[in-house]
């Protein structure tokens, strides 16, 4: 590993001096390709700082308390050991996934959608838990989220939420969210105290950008309006402002009801329509250029069950991974870092292995 860092901060070097130069200056796709290299080296070198750093002062606080005779200061030295170690433990984790190559669509904006599965009104209120999760998540990485569609349920949270997230590094941390997450927790409806299992399905689609987009012929497309439902007051009932599109070919049905205008939500649910048809087509393009194994591995199956939120016992499992927190209150609250980066050092080892 420390053989590719130096070659890395070597390339930093390089970028740097490339950044400088007028030529660069003048041609806005390579200055933008390269400011974004340097971002990327640039946080490698400082991650490799800290380690370099909590290395050097583990050593220290190890000899002093080879040496230390007074019981009080070496159980204050000792403290300071483990909370050094686990520091460290941090930050060699956050580098190793540095070390992940960079990846096209990396920071490229995604649509996730959450459903509620198995177990009606606990897996809808859920959906509206995993939902505030990943804002949360998104508020402490800086990125940017819009609501496309939603379906509140009667009893609180939702049947299905579907939103955009864009930012830095948006895909590379959440394409492994995809799949189908358990919760166990007891209800509040629940007398006797009995612990639930309810189910959500995730799934994550790339928006096509401008150089991807797939065009839709209009002649293969049925677009209905009707009138949204839900919380809205009297215009929910006076308007046909809901649209939902079916694709004729593919089957695939859209819809939203989020905008009081139906010009609005029709760009909204084409958009998500666009998104779905896009995603299949880079899924098929995909099964023809590699084994189906290969393309299992990072597809985050939506039938497979991917993780187990466990509230009683303060406990959240990623069964691809085999890792467990007992922390799920803070992770709900959004600190998810620790089991992204893991999910995404995890498959490219897998990837690497499998090549």
């Amino acid at each position: 590993m420390h053989e590719r860092i130096r070659k890395l901060l070597d390339r930093l070097k390089e970028v740097e001096e490339q950044l400088s130069q007028n030529e660069t200056l003048a041609d806005q796709k390579k200055f933008k390709a390269l400011a974004q290299e340097h971002a990327y080296l640039s946080e490698i070198k400082s991650v490799s700082q800290e380690c370099e750093k909590l290395e050097k002062q583990l050593e220290e606080s190890q000899a002093l308390a080879r040496e230390e005779k007074d019981s009080g200061f070496l159980e204050v030295i000792r403290e300071e050991i483990i909370s050094l170690e686990v520091a460290l433990t941090s930050a060699k984790a956050k580098l190793q996934t540095l070390l992940v190559p960079p990846n096209p669509l990396d920071s490229r904006t995604i649509i996730l959608e959450l459903r509620a599965g198995t177990g009606g009104d606990e897996a809808a209120l859920f959906v509206g838990d995993c939902v505030r999760m990943y804002k949360a998540y998104a508020d402490k990485k800086g990125w940017r989220y819009e609501l496309l569609s939603c379906t509140p349920s009667e009893r609180g949270g939702f049947k299905e939420y579907i939103m955009v997230l864009s930012g830095l590094n948006v895909h590379r941390l959440m394409q492994y969210e995809a799949g189908t997450h358990r919760v166990q927790r007891v209800p509040d409806t629940e007398a006797q105290g009995r612990v639930h299992t309810s189910a959500i399905t995730v799934a994550v689609l790339i928006e096509p950008d401008e150089e991807e987009k797939v065009v839709l012929d209009e002649r293969e497309l049925k677009i209905d309006t009707y009138r949204a439902s839900g919380a809205g007051g009297q215009h929910v009932n006076t308007t046909d402002s809901a649209v939902r599109i079916t694709h004729i070919p593919t089957g695939t049905v859209v819809y939203c009801q989020e905008e009081r205008s139906q010009h609005k939500n029709k760009d909204k649910a084409m958009r998500l329509l666009v998104a779905k048809i896009g995603e299949e087509k880079r899924r098929k393009a995909e099964e023809e250029m590699a084994s189906l194994r290969s393309t299992q591995v990072g597809s985050g199956d939506r039938s497979e069950r991917i993780r187990t939120y466990n509230f009683p016992q303060n406990r959240v499992t990623d069964h691809r991974i085999d890792l467990t927190l007992y922390k799920l209150d803070r992770v709900m609250e959004g600190e998810l870092e620790e089991v992204t980066q893991a999910l995404v050092a995890h498959f490219y080892q897998e990837e690497l292995a499998g090549s």
